[in-house]
């Protein structure tokens, strides 16, 4: 077996994705994410069933009248957030 070395940042990123996405440890949560980019390809591999239930969920929210967003609003919405960041020369 291999070992590779990250970034403490990095590390620290992909232990909490790890946690959130119920993996035992970090290597088993870097062993899937690099096998899936290795061997998968199209996006079959990321509708899990959990993520489906997900937009099923939402589906049924928006049937349901719930709230949606129009491009402008979009757009408007991630404008606003480019603005904040502080690494943004514009800022």
């Amino acid at each position: 077996m291999h070992q590779v070395q990250i970034a403490d940042q990095l590390y620290q990123e992909a232990e909490k994705r790890a946690r959130v996405a119920g993996f035992a440890t970090v290597d088993e949560y870097v062993a899937d994410a690099l096998a899936a980019d290795l061997h998968e390809e199209g996006f079959d591999h990321l509708f899990t069933p959990e993520r489906i239930a997900h937009f099923d969920r939402i589906s049924a929210e928006v049937k349901a009248g719930g709230k949606t967003y129009t491009p402008d609003e979009v757009r408007e919405h991630f404008r606003k957030k480019w603005e904040g960041w502080p690494e943004n020369p514009t800022s």
